[in-house]
């Protein structure tokens, strides 16, 4: 029956993917330096899996072939790993965790990929995702089933509204060669579930959606409730492309608060409720019923690794971010048209994915940490076509956010003055009476 047969187009995909990872094998990407202003640097871990079919089953353990694959080089060990039938046949996956609610996090409850900051016993950055993937999953990157495939542009990551850099984050990629995964142990404190997401879903346009989240505090940092209420009620909320995650297997940490807690929906006030809501609260009890919707940063990492697999246009992942106000989102639009249009002219097939509500993904240059300037990518002498090619955000954001940060303010005073426009007719009209 149809419903036995492979996913459509799945061994076509795992045929893209094996050369995909060979891509990253033959063609690094070039190391980015710290800002001088910044120390920090962050690594994380792309987990790649083939989950086999049922039609599909592998007869016996692959242990074999995975452990002589540490006698091969890494290219060999992936065309023995591909012409397996299993792996043929099966369904290429991604790992992704999301990370516990923790006042005050950054981060808080955002669906992301293992990793973590560097620490000064850390050998380097590669050995950063394999300890923050133990630590937080329970997953040994240094299995002889694991195989270091590659890395990822290594990106500058500084605020969306400033110019302060927070970290250099290195992204790196991970095969696991075997059919089974040994238990997962999630880190109570740090990680409240994993979700396993075939490719096909993360390249479908049927995943594209939106996040919404509440920014009013980035334009009012000195300002009390009233002034970020009123710049709520004229923005909305900020608008960030996504995808939303349905996983074929997810794990959960029974102890953390999101899996289970005594405080329900009917238990809290319609006020508090409407509260949550109004502000775009990730971390509160109606997370457990939110889609996992994977934006930001981590969208922009996986974009670039997308955008190694057919189609090739992983660059529509992501839109530029926009206000719900109808009458801001229209007066940015204006603004901004024809600066669009200049800087995806220079795009030249660069991913332009990684912004969220806090922060941002730049481009590297002369400038170690600009947000503004356009950057002629990262020089280097290696050969192949990565070795000189950055994360270029910064070419498809420049300028962006100074003309966006002008439409808000124009749109603010476009309310004020009808506002008292409107209240001026309105006195008028009444002494007349």
């Amino acid at each position: 029956m149809s419903q036995n047969n492979p996913p459509a187009g799945s061994d076509a995909l795992v045929q893209s993917l094996r050369g995909a990872l060979h891509g990253l094998i033959q063609d690094p990407y070039p190391h980015v330096p710290n800002p001088e202003s910044c120390q920090k640097r962050a690594s994380v871990a792309l987990i790649l899996r083939v989950r086999p079919h049922f039609n599909h089953w592998p007869s016996e353990s692959s242990e074999a072939s995975a452990q002589d694959h540490q006698d091969r080089s890494a290219g060999e060990a992936i065309d023995g790993f591909f012409e397996q039938s299993w792996v043929k046949h099966g369904d290429p996956e991604v790992v992704f965790i999301k990370r516990a609610a923790r006042e005050g996090d950054r981060w808080t409850s955002h669906v992301a990929l293992p990793g973590g900051k560097r620490d000064p016993e850390d050998e380097d950055d590669k050995a950063v995702a394999i300890r923050e993937t133990a630590e937080e999953i329970g997953l040994d990157l240094t299995s002889p089933h694991a195989l270091f495939v590659g890395n990822l542009p290594e990106r500058v990551v500084s605020t969306s509204w400033g110019k302060v850099p927070l970290m250099v984050l290195c992204p790196f990629v991970f095969l696991w060669m075997e059919p089974e995964l040994p238990p997962l142990k999630l880190q109570p404190s740090e990680i409240a579930s994993t979700h396993w997401v075939p490719l096909r879903i993360l390249l479908s346009p049927q995943s594209r959606t939106s996040e919404y989240v509440d920014v009013s505090d980035r334009f009012a940092r000195r300002g009390g409730t009233i002034l970020k209420t009123a710049i709520r009620s004229v923005l909305g909320k900020m608008e960030f492309s996504a995808i939303k995650l349905v996983p074929s297997e997810s794990l959960f940490c029974s102890t953390t608060a999101e899996f289970f807690s005594p405080e329900t929906e009917s238990n809290t006030s319609w006020g508090g409720r409407f509260y949550r809501w109004y502000l775009g609260d990730h971390a509160g009890s109606s997370e457990r019923t939110r889609p996992l919707l994977l934006w930001g940063l981590t969208l922009g990492m996986l974009a670039d690794f997308l955008d190694q697999l057919p189609p090739h246009n992983a660059v529509q992942l992501w839109s530029y971010p926009t206000f719900t106000s109808l009458d801001a989102r229209f007066i940015i639009d204006v603004l901004t048209r024809r600066l669009k249009q200049r800087n995806q002219g220079r795009l030249q097939g660069e991913n332009q994915t990684a912004v969220d509500s806090q922060t941002e993904a730049v481009a590297t240059g002369d400038n170690p940490w600009f947000i503004g300037g356009l950057s002629d990518g990262m020089k280097h002498p290696g050969k192949g076509k990565n070795a000189t090619k950055s994360y270029a955000v910064g070419v498809m954001l420049e300028g962006y956010y100074d003309m966006a940060r002008r439409g808000v303010w124009i749109a603010a005073s476009v309310r004020l003055i009808t506002s008292t426009a409107v209240l001026l007719y309105a006195v008028k009209k009444f002494r007349k009476r």
